[in-house]
């Protein structure tokens, strides 16, 4: 058997190994998923009066009741996975990282998801409460508000995750960093952009009142610059790596 034949041949068992590990981490992930949206479906009637914070939300009929409680154990069904689904990923595709890469990816990921849980937390204790006292007082002066269920956790989740994603923004900055992608110096000189942006971001996530606004905006323009100083850290301690290797 010639040398290109047995290449060839080590080629695609490599690719079925690689198909094979990554069926093995899709299946083991949506059995995750299934687990949690099962238990989610259990656990909703305790959860809702938690969620709905003594807000009156309607539903219209049995098609809102099975929408309502397929679309809550989705997202919590994904959001609970998420982290298995991430640590799979890391084991899937360490072989092709360094060392230190795949002891970067590893040691982020917690806190990625951790920044994530306070986003939410965030959004849904402080910034939720706020915008939609704001929208209802606003459409009570014309009209008669009647809030479906879909509707009230559909704008809840929209706003929590977004928030959930938006503090996620130092650790992912710091991550950026210690790969090589970016670097505080070029963070610093983003700054006003960046202000400017997050400005926009909080304008558009909040009523167009200005202490609204600033209640948002200030906590992201503080992630931004912590991510600038963890950025830093991270960059020292790559420079401090390269330099032992030389």
């Amino acid at each position: 058997m010639s040398e290109d034949v047995l290449s060839t041949t080590e080629a695609d068992q490599t690719v079925i190994e690689h198909v094979s590990e990554l069926r093995k981490v899709l299946l083991i992930s949506g059995g995750v998923f299934v687990l949690v949206f099962c238990l989610s479906l259990f656990t909703l009637p305790k959860i809702v009066p938690f969620l709905t914070r003594g807000y009156d939300v309607v539903l219209l009929g049995p098609q809102d009741v099975i929408r309502f409680y397929a679309g809550v154990a989705g997202v919590l069904g994904i959001a609970l996975t998420l982290p298995v689904l991430s640590y799979l990923l890391w084991r899937f595709i360490k072989p092709a990282l360094t060392q230190t890469e795949s002891r970067v990816a590893l040691t982020y990921i917690p806190f990625i998801f951790i920044s994530f849980a306070v986003g939410v937390a965030f959004g849904y204790f402080t910034v939720f409460p706020i915008v939609f006292h704001f929208l209802m007082n606003l459409g009570e002066m014309s009209f008669k508000m009647v809030v479906t269920a879909r509707q009230y956790f559909s704008f809840l989740m929209t706003l929590t995750l977004a928030l959930g994603l938006l503090f996620e923004l130092p650790m992912t900055m710091m991550f950026l960093t210690s790969l090589g992608l970016v670097s505080p110096t070029k963070l610093k000189k983003m700054r006003k952009s960046a202000y400017l942006i997050l400005a926009i971001i909080s304008a558009i996530m909040t009523p167009p009142d200005f202490i609204s606004q600033l209640i948002v905006l200030v906590p992201l323009v503080f992630l931004y610059e912590l991510g600038v100083v963890l950025s830093t850290v991270s960059f020292k301690k790559k420079l401090k790596r390269e330099l032992q290797l030389t």
